[in-house]
């Protein structure tokens, strides 16, 4: 089947990531936002994105407009009837994305492919709120979606072997490298491994063992990751930390290491939630 055109429900942070590189690899893409300040917002991030692209060479300024000219921001979800396949990047509330699934299963052609950009919910469940669960599969990729390269691609309980290598081609055509999860189980691969590290980081600064700044600098030099704990929980939410480690809490088997520590509670009561309020583990107002 040809993709042309890319229905991508949710315009921010990861959504507009995802329009933008379907954009880039020659596609229609329409970005579906409840809001048109959220609508607005999603477009002025791509924007920005490849401005400083072009600044730094990467991109011809008429590659740009290129790209910025093949996505259409709306509010109304009936725009995406006609496209030929759907991410979902809408916040990690199940109940809201099973009522997504429910109408883009009604909206869109029985042939069309259902895809979630869930980083670890449920395949299986959201796949039961519509009628071809045999569609409907896990597409994960990961902030900023322009630049990190990997995509999980998730099965639900029913997912087949073909939905599976049409996101999986597709994923490849953005230029990404994807593995397979072979099971749905709550937080797939990486958020799996992932949030223990960012809960016991937590937990180090919460105990007086060892300041933020230190935590995040052990980390970068002695196990020679990228960006310490919580400097990535301050780009990715901190919140969106707290709302993986309580589904993970739920769903297996209530175990003690899936328990959100208080000076995490605290953070999100404070509305501190990293960049995209300014303030998070660090300050990013000045």
């Amino acid at each position: 089947m040809e993709i042309k055109t890319i229905g991508v429900v949710g315009a921010g942070t990861m959504g507009n990531g995802i329009a933008q590189v379907a954009a880039q690899i020659g596609c229609q893409v329409v970005m579906r936002d409840i809001e048109d300040a959220f609508v607005e917002r999603g477009m002025k991030s791509i924007d920005k994105f490849l401005s400083r692209s072009v600044e730094k060479g990467k991109l011809q300024a008429d590659e740009k407009e290129a790209i910025v000219g093949r996505i259409t921001g709306t509010t109304d979800m009936s725009r995406l009837k006609d496209v030929d396949f759907v991410i979902e990047a809408v916040i990690e509330d199940l109940e809201l994305k099973k009522s997504v699934f429910k109408e883009l299963d009604e909206l869109c052609r029985p042939e069309v492919i259902l895809a979630s950009n869930t980083s670890s919910m449920s395949l299986t469940e959201i796949a039961a709120a519509t009628n071809r669960p045999d569609k409907v599969v896990g597409m994960h990729f990961f902030n900023p979606v322009p630049l990190m390269r990997l995509v999980e691609v998730i099965r639900g309980f029913s997912t087949s072997d073909d939905t599976v290598a049409v996101t999986t081609e597709l994923a490849k055509k953005m230029g990404k490298i994807t593995v397979e999860v072979k099971k749905d189980s709550p937080g797939f691969i990486v958020n799996r491994i992932m949030i223990p590290h960012m809960i016991e980081a937590i937990k180090i600064v919460e105990e007086g063992i060892a300041s933020i700044e230190d935590v995040d600098t052990a980390v970068k030099n002695g196990l020679n990751y990228p960006m310490g704990p919580f400097e990535l929980m301050d780009l990715t939410g901190i919140d969106i930390c707290y709302y993986v480690a309580e589904y993970f809490y739920k769903e297996l088997n209530k175990e003690s290491k899936w328990v959100s520590p208080n000076l995490l509670k605290t953070m999100i009561r404070a509305g501190k939630l990293g960049r995209k309020t300014g303030a998070g583990w660090y300050d990013y107002s000045k």
